[in-house]
């Protein structure tokens, strides 16, 4: 039973110990693991822009297969814009 008493101490005080040290640093915590985004802001939003273009293409793709009218993206966004507020009238009040 010591040893377990014993073990348990010293990882919470070396918890204790490296919160304290963490409280006083006075360097920002994104200098202290060196942290830099891999990639801009322009250019996640570029890639999202991509993304979306090939998923539109490759349903469009499926839907020449099967001989049905092609989408484009105002229509898309439309049907997506009509499934979100049915969601939005379908919830619970209580939200």
């Amino acid at each position: 039973m010591e040893f377990v008493l014993i073990t348990i101490g010293m990882v919470l005080f070396g918890v204790g110990i490296l919160l304290l040290v963490g409280h006083f640093n006075e360097r920002r915590d994104v200098e202290l693991i060196d942290w830099r985004p891999t990639r801009s802001s322009e250019l996640e939003a570029q890639n999202e822009i991509d993304d979306t273009r090939q998923m539109l293409e490759a349903q469009n793709e499926m839907r020449r297969r099967r001989g049905v009218e092609e989408i484009d993206e105002e229509r898309l966004r439309a049907e997506i814009e009509e499934e979100e507020l049915e969601k939005l009238r379908r919830r619970p009040e209580d939200f």
